[in-house]
This record gives C-alpha cells, sequence and structure tokens, in this order.
C-alpha cells in the first residue's frame, strides 16, 4: 500500500510549516541571550511534532478495493459508533438502519463511495457545529446527504461536521456514475459519516468496530 498527500492539503501544508518556521525562528531569536533559551528547543520540537501530525491527517493511500455488488463498504477509516433504525426524511421517508463511523483526527479522511452506481441526489445542509458523537449532530450539523444506487441496493450517506471538523468537500454531483471505493469527498479534522441502509441489508459489524474506507464491509446486500 502506497501514500500519498491528499490535495486538500496543498494549500495548508505550506502554510502551516512557513508558520512553524517563523514562530521557531522568531523564538530562537529572542530567546538565544537568555536564561530560557531551552524554550526555543522545546518550542522547536514542538512545532516538529504538530508539522507531522499535520501531514498525518492529510495522508492518502492507495487501498485494495475488491468490487463487490453485494457489498456496502464503509465509506470512512473509523469507529462506529452507532447501528440503530432510523426515519429518514429527507429521501427514503421511511425507516432505515443508520451505521454512524467516528472519524478522529489520527484517522485518514478520505471518503469513499461505499457501493458503485449513479448518484441519484446529493443535498449540502447549513447547520450547527455540535461534537460529532452529539445525538443530535446528524440532523442539525452541517452536513451533506449523497445517494447512490444500483440494481441491488440504494444508499445514503452523510458527511457530517463536527466541533473541530468546519470543512467537509464533496466532489460528486447528481448523474454521476461512481465506482465503490472511489473517493467522493474529505473532511477536514475528525468528524463522522452516517450511512443509511434499507432494512433489508445484512449488517456485518458490530459497535466498536474499526473499519477501513473501501475495505470493510458494513452491510450484505439480500
Amino acid at each position: 500500500m502506497t501514500t500519498k498527500l491528499h490535495r486538500e492539503g496543498n494549500r495548508i501544508i505550506p502554510i502551516a510549516l512557513l508558520l512553524i518556521i517563523g514562530i521557531v525562528a522568531g523564538a530562537f531569536w529572542f530567546l538565544k541571550d537568555t536564561n530560557v533559551a531551552f524554550l526555543a528547543y522545546l518550542l522547536a520540537a514542538g512545532g516538529f511534532v504538530l508539522f507531522m501530525l499535520i501531514l498525518n491527517f492529510f495522508r492518502n493511500p492507495t487501498i485494495p478495493v475488491v468490487p463487490n455488488d453485494a457489498h456496502v463498504l464503509a465509506p470512512c477509516d473509523g469507529k462506529v459508533v452507532v447501528i440503530e433504525e432510523v426515519q429518514d426524511d429527507v429521501y427514503f421517508h421511511d425507516k432505515v438502519i443508520q451505521i454512524s463511523i467516528f472519524m478522529s483526527p489520527l484517522n485518514v479522511h478520505v471518503n469513499r463511495n461505499p457501493i458503485q452506481g449513479v448518484v441519484k441526489f446529493v443535498k449540502y445542509f447549513k447547520g450547527k457545529y455540535l461534537v460529532a458523537f452529539h445525538p443530535k449532530s446528524s440532523s442539525l450539523n452541517e452536513r451533506t446527504y449523497v445517494v447512490t444506487e444500483n440494481e441491488k441496493v440504494t444508499v445514503a450517506y452523510k458527511q457530517i461536521a463536527g466541533y473541530v471538523a468546519r470543512r467537509i468537500k464533496w466532489y460528486v454531483k447528481e448523474g454521476d456514475v461512481v465506482e465503490q471505493g472511489a473517493e467522493y469527498g474529505f473532511i477536514k479534522f475528525g468528524s463522522r459519516i452516517d450511512v443509511l441502509l434499507p432494512p433489508s441489508c445484512d449488517i456485518q459489524v458490530n459497535l466498536n468496530d474499526k473499519v477501513k474506507a473501501g475495505i470493510s464491509v458494513l452491510a450484505q446486500v439480500s
């Protein structure tokens, strides 16, 4: 598996690097002849750690996707925090099974199509920035709502902004034909994705399971 940096970091990474270098250089300049000059070295070490975390956040690994129309794959890396039946009033207007995956700042934040098919619906909702694990974040926070359909199943998936993650990016539009496991979006700095499935699907994950985008099977299509 190879890893490159995601294009969403093209501006943030060099800006962060310049800021860190500037702050550290300034610290050495002002503290070099003082009895607390060691603080500049601590700041330099902290700056290095921070920059490595930023690089880690924007990593974009190449993954071995195995397309399968009988599978609904995880759209993101993270931890399964919700599996429950809910009422969807946006697209299905019926009961669906919701699987919520929480992403920490240390997870890969590339979002991938859980199934292949045609994008039937895309909508962006303005909203609040409650913490991502708040029960109401799914319906009150800033979010996107994407629906993809193929001959076997229709799946909706929502990018949800959180208290820290206030930048959600999506690259699909209605009518697009998408591949399973291909990139469809990105969330900057920890949040969650909700996947909405027909009740007939056979759920393959449990609460607290760790999943990988484009690899882990969330459900089997019956």
